[in-house]
């Protein structure tokens, strides 16, 4: 590494859909500091994806060690103090994301642009939770210094994989019927998704599901009602879904991580809310993208779906 070049530390933990909508904000400090060495400090489920998107000269995962794991907190502490970071861009921004500050003592604190207690750019704004995650982590990065920030993903080239080994037809339509497994109240009615498969069907679309294995049984029920429909459940990688998503015609899902993923690569998508969540918070971000959204899901009818996607 070139004396003159400074090392710059990222972090960015999870979820899912957080990490998709920190793409535009890795992309501006990558601008930023592109003559700097850059490392990311992720979790494991998002390192592939992480190093698929070429920003990264590292890509470092923590292992979020937990209350008496001092092994565990001794060994991050090391990698931390070791690196010579002289700035971290914590778009984690939570409170254990902002201990790790603590972590380089008895050394001086590198640069820090977060929310941690007496850092050098400290994102104080008191309406900070009531902005959109894209919003917020735009004005957090204006503080440190890095003026422009976009949330596009077109460009992102790297965010792809092959998917010839599923076999998917020219006219298909993803279906993300799943999401977080302690939140069913933000889950469309499983039996709309098989009524919607076969209104696809009936448009020449054939509907691909994917979901984790927590979707097992949901999807099971749809092709048992939609035979014609493609099974994927707990087949794809995150860098399959993107594949996936660059070749489909359009995708409805819940408010979910591998949305975010789908809508920011530009497939035309309807995503669905309930009082759970609010797009005006975290919605998806993309081109071609809209939202319905009703206190409760089972009030969302089929109709309005294939209106919204313009297949009524």
């Amino acid at each position: 590494m070139p004396e003159t070049q400074r090392k710059i530390l990222i972090i960015k933990l999870a979820a899912l859909g957080d990490f998709v909508q920190a793409l535009g904000p890795f992309a501006a400090i990558a601008r930023h500091h592109q003559d700097d060495h850059l490392t990311l400090l992720t979790t494991d489920p998002y390192v592939e994806m992480a190093r698929a998107t070429g920003m990264f000269d590292q890509v470092l995962s923590d292992s979020k060690p937990r209350g008496l794991a001092f092994g565990q907190w001794l060994a991050l502490r090391r990698t931390l103090r070791s690196g010579g970071y002289a700035r971290v861009y914590d778009l984690q921004t939570s409170d254990r994301s902002s201990f790790y500050r603590r972590l380089f003592w008895p050394s001086p604190s590198p640069e820090w642009s977060g929310i941690a207690r007496g850092c050098s750019h400290p994102h104080d704004n008191p309406g900070r939770d009531l902005m959109h995650t894209i919003e917020r982590q735009a004005e957090q990065l204006q503080v440190a210094g890095i003026e422009t920030v976009s949330d596009a993903m077109a460009d992102l080239s790297g965010l792809d994989a092959p998917v010839v080994r599923f076999a998917v037809p020219d006219k298909f339509a993803l279906l993300v019927v799943g999401g977080a497994a302690h939140r069913p109240e933000k889950r469309w009615p499983i039996e709309r998704y098989a009524e919607l498969a076969k209104r696809l069907l009936g448009c020449d679309l054939t509907p691909v599901l994917i979901g984790g294995p927590a979707e097992t049984e949901a999807m099971d029920l749809i092709t048992a009602d939609c035979p014609q429909a493609l099974n994927l459940c707990g087949q794809t990688s995150l860098l399959e879904i993107a594949g996936l998503a660059r070749l489909a015609r359009l995708s409805v899902g819940n408010d979910s991580g591998p949305m975010h993923l789908i809508v920011g690569l530009g497939c035309p998508s309807v995503v669905l809310y309930s009082h759970a969540s609010d797009p005006r918070l975290c919605g998806q971000r993309g081109p071609k993208v809209s939202y319905i959204r009703k206190p409760d899901l089972a009030d969302v009818g089929v109709d309005e779906v294939m209106e919204a996607l313009e297949l009524a």
